[in-house]
């Protein structure tokens, strides 16, 4: 187990530096020069050559990249082009919402999928398992912005049960009134995050249902139940937990774009502004922070996986 964490945590580590490098690269790529957001369009020679010397414009690429990533190395993500403020607390103070708005939204999702995928899967041949499997199928091929703009309109436009959008200027000062704002968009990544889940859960639960194993507990005595649980529990786990880790990755992706349905002050909208703004250290700082996370949840998913199951503890030859 050990040499497999640290093969798997230099695999962790050579797929971030490959991102990095693809990130700095692709937005360079880009049209437009991050020094036209501090210039009017008046701007002369003067003027656009010290903004260029301002945010580095005038510097070869690899002494671009050189100081950046040696940046990385000191966990500095720099400062704005725009605002001249540290992206690093920034960003901290973002994820203050997208955090919370990532782990609800999976939290609720998987509860959702747990309970409907094993319905689905038990009950595959009533009229509401076959509804519960054709709901999936439809969740799958929704996008999360139009579950978004449908959920205000019943909730917040039809109904005024809550908030249409907006965070309070106090963050989390009032958690009542935090969540309450986070209701609408913790509901709209579930909805579609639980469709995916759910044919995983009852794709798994088909298989323990079918399998030998628990056709013997059944033999011996075993209810239905009890079989489930001592046998089909763990082995129906297996698969799902290695999709738990993309699911999470996604969750958190989609938490982002949600944000800007939302207009919540989280890592969507400091992406989205910085975008527009050509504002690079933000843009590399958000992607950073993003591309970070979602390579730790993969690499959790892995280790969660062989710890659940030991066949995957043990090589061709043999040895753990």
């Amino acid at each position: 187990m050990i040499s497999y964490l640290l093969r798997r945590s230099a695999f962790l580590l050579v797929s971030f530096v490959i991102a990095m490098v693809a990130i700095f690269v692709l937005l360079r790529l880009l049209p437009g020069d991050p020094s036209n957001a501090l210039l009017s369009v008046t701007a002369t020679p003067e003027q656009i050559a010290a903004a260029q010397a301002q945010v580095g414009a005038d510097r070869p690429v690899l002494e671009q990249f050189s100081t950046w990533f040696g940046q990385l190395a000191r966990f500095d993500l720099g400062e704005s082009f725009i605002s001249s403020l540290p992206v690093g607390p920034e960003i901290s103070a973002r994820l203050a919402v997208t955090v919370p708005l990532t782990l609800l939204a999976f939290a609720l999702a998987l509860v959702i999928s747990l309970v409907a995928g094993f319905v689905a899967a038990t009950r595959a041949d009533r009229w509401y398992g076959i509804l519960i499997s054709g709901i999936s199928q439809l969740g799958v091929a929704v996008p999360v912005f139009w579950v978004g703009i449908l959920l205000v309109s019943v909730f917040s436009v039809g109904l005024r049960w809550l908030p249409s959008g907006g965070f309070p200027r106090d963050d989390w000062a009032d958690p009542a009134d935090a969540l309450r704002s986070l209701a609408l968009p913790v509901i709209t990544v579930a909805v579609v995050m639980s469709a995916s889940l759910t044919r995983y859960v009852r794709a798994a639960t088909l298989d323990v249902l079918g399998s030998d194993y628990l056709r013997s507990a059944r033999a011996q005595g075993s209810g239905r139940g009890e079989a489930l649980w001592r046998h089909g529990l763990r082995n129906g786990a297996v698969p799902v937990i290695a999709i738990l880790g993309i699911e999470l990755a996604t969750t958190f992706l989609g938490a982002v774009v949600v944000e800007s349905v939302f207009s919540l002050p989280g890592l969507g909208s400091m992406l989205l502004k910085a975008i527009q703004q050509h504002d690079y250290p933000n843009i590399q700082g958000v992607l950073f922070v993003s591309t970070l996370v979602v390579l730790v949840i993969g690499f959790l998913g892995d280790v969660a996986q062989r710890l659940v199951d030991p066949r995957l503890r043990v090589s061709i030859s043999g040895n753990r």
